[in-house]
């Protein structure tokens, strides 16, 4: 009755005061709250950004939340289950102080953010927010665990799954260890990008493509520091590779393409948005095969070894701070991916190199919050030896907000330019990834523009390599769109007639262009794709988008031979002990070939499965 009465008199002084508190977005007077409560009920919305663009609706009435939407085009797998976990928790606590999900901070961060947004437009005051933002759930400690299994895989991204399900398929039992949530890594926030070459298919006749082309330009591309043996598995397997995911289910478009810094369209396409394609058929395969136990929430600490110098298993912790400790029978599979969002290693790495001009907490990732390099300091303590730390990759195409490639307009390279801020291409857009990241360091601001025509976006409602259409992402003004060159230009800030000029010089090398099949003066050779769709920068409307630098791959880690045992100091294998996927290091050299990663996760991952299921001690 006391609330009733409060909420009747709120409404009453706000229709008298000609307030319109309770429209979404309204800002209460302080009378008014202090009359009424913490909050001024209403409904209140908030757009924020996590790996894509949410908005946060809060209904509230005197001192409570009543109601939390969120409206979210976020990862499924990773974001998308936060978006509905969360609202929820927030509402059963009454209260903010709940720590980000592992995996999947920008998300949960997103959505915390936008929560407090609300309030402080329902007239919360700052010691009404410090307070929500300080209660937190109670944790209960759960007891101590012990598991055995036969093989044991520590981290469940791309090339841990990939030697889970391997594994299994083998006739063992396995325990996938995995410190966030949910299964996904950094694959699940890729492009979904695989470079594979069906070698003597008409698909590779069609594009000039042939395994030996893709292990000398992953040799070449790395200036042949990548161990070649492994460089030649990673090749000549790799379309085994998309056959057996195939057989697990997954779809594929049939579409090849040429990803960024791929040098070459031999790009395989999921069917499904960035890598999410590949964990639903892993998942799938969960769900109908027994024998794979999932511990999520449990963050490996330790590798256990025995007398004789085999590792036999990891020590973790729970996610309430209880000690959970497996042990395999057979072997342990280290996949727990690079060190991208370990700022303090990867400037230490950098040292060895100086590739880069600055490391720091300056330069965002597109790496998930999980990927801090445990797994090689755990390797190392174990006596691991590493190899080539300092090879970290950046790529040119990050959300200025986040670092993420949420939001990258491209499709593939011959349909797009990148500009500078003064209107004008300064790099080959279709060369290698440090190249191209090294130039954008020496723009202005170091901030550049894609620009590419309607060639991908006839319509505006095709979605790109993340699951965004370029009409959502033009709404939500992470990507400008205008009817000619002269307008999107003034859009994005760049002199008008210099963008123009730049245009109508690349058009040249285009299809139908009187430079048509010549290499211009920065070395590009790729304009228009084989069916002829991209055929330059000439058709409205016209859209752009901002990028920035980004750590994106860690090329470093621990050393492994062609069965993925881990070798030691001494040059020798590290018994029992298996790794694949970017916890590896001394595949890709000082710059790795896009869509290399996944085709990595996938095929080292299945040699991985299988080397430890075969190991015995």
């Amino acid at each position: 009755m006391k609330k009733t009465m409060r909420r009747l008199l709120c409404l009453v002084l706000c229709a008298a005061m000609a307030l319109s508190a309770v429209a979404c977005g309204s800002a209460p007077s302080s009378s008014a709250s202090s009359a009424a409560g913490v909050f001024t009920p209403g409904t209140y919305s908030s757009t924020q950004t996590g790996m894509h663009e949410l908005t946060v609706t809060v209904t509230v009435d005197a001192n409570a939340i009543t109601d939390i939407q969120v409206e979210h085009q976020e990862t499924e797998g990773v974001g998308a289950p936060i978006a509905e976990s969360l609202p929820a928790q927030i509402m059963e606590l009454q209260g903010l102080g709940i720590d980000a999900v592992a995996g999947a901070t920008l998300t949960s961060n997103a959505i915390l953010e936008g929560v407090t947004d609300c309030l402080k437009q329902a007239g919360a005051s700052d010691e009404t927010i410090a307070a929500w933002q300080a209660k937190s759930p109670e944790v209960v400690k759960e007891e101590d665990a012990e598991y055995t299994t036969d093989v044991l895989v520590i981290g469940a991204g791309g090339a841990g799954m990939a030697a889970a399900v391997t594994a299994n398929q083998a006739g063992k039992n396995v325990i996938v260890v995995e410190k966030t949530g949910a299964m996904g890594g950094n694959t699940i926030l890729s492009g979904g990008a695989m470079n594979a070459v069906d070698d003597g298919s008409e698909v590779a006749a069609e594009h000039e493509d042939s395994v030996a082309l893709h292990i000398q330009q992953t040799y070449e591309g790395g200036d042949e520091q990548g161990d070649l043996e492994l460089v030649t598995i990673l090749c000549e397997q790799a379309w085994d590779g998309v056959e057996w995911l195939k057989d697990l289910g997954m779809e594929f478009t049939g579409v090849v393409f040429t990803v960024t810094g791929g040098l070459w369209p031999r790009a395989q396409q999921p069917a499904d948005p960035e890598g999410t394609g590949f964990f639903k058929t892993y998942q799938n395969y969960l769900d109908n095969n027994e024998g794979i136990t999932m511990l999520y929430n449990t963050t490996a600490n330790e590798l256990l070894v025995d007398e004789n110098g085999a590792v036999t298993g990891v020590k973790c912790t729970g996610a309430t701070g209880n000690t959970v400790t497996v042990t395999a029978t057979n072997g342990v599979v280290l996949a727990t991916g690079g060190f991208a969002r370990n700022v303090e290693m990867r400037v230490a790495a950098n040292e060895e190199t100086k590739l880069w001009p600055i490391l720091d907490e300056s330069i965002p990732s597109t790496n998930a919050s999980g990927i801090t390099g445990d797994g090689i300091v755990m390797a190392e303590a174990v006596g691991a030896n590493l190899v080539q730390m300092g090879n970290i990759q950046l790529l040119p195409l990050g959300d200025p907000e986040t670092g993420s490639l949420s939001g990258n307009i491209e499709h593939s390279v011959e349909s797009r330019i990148f500009v500078n801020e003064q209107g004008e291409r300064f790099v080959n857009e279709g060369g290698r990834r440090d190249e191209m990241t090294l130039a954008l360091f020496e723009q202005t601001n170091t901030t550049m523009f894609i620009i590419m025509d309607s060639d991908t976006y006839p319509t505006g409602d095709e979605l790109n390599n993340f699951g965004e259409t370029i009409n959502d992402l033009v709404a939500a003004g992470r990507a400008y769109k205008a009817d000619t060159l002269e307008e999107l230009a003034e859009q994005i800030g760049v002199p008008a007639d210099a963008l123009v000029a730049t245009v109508e010089e690349y058009n040249r090398y285009c299809k139908g262009g009187d430079l048509e099949g010549q290499t211009d003066s920065f070395g590009r050779t790729l304009f228009s794709d084989v069916e002829g769709v991209n055929d330059g920068i000439n058709d409205g409307p016209f859209y752009a988008a901002e990028r920035v630098p980004t750590v994106h791959h860690t090329m470093g880690g621990v050393q492994i031979d062609t069965e993925c045992h881990v070798i030691n100091t001494d040059g020798e294998i590290i018994p029992g002990l298996f790794a694949a996927g970017e916890v590896t290091g001394g595949i890709h050299g000082t710059n790795r070939l896009g869509g290399n990663a996944l085709t990595d996760t996938v095929v080292f991952g299945r040699i991985a499965g299988t080397s430890a299921s075969e190991y015995t001690r």
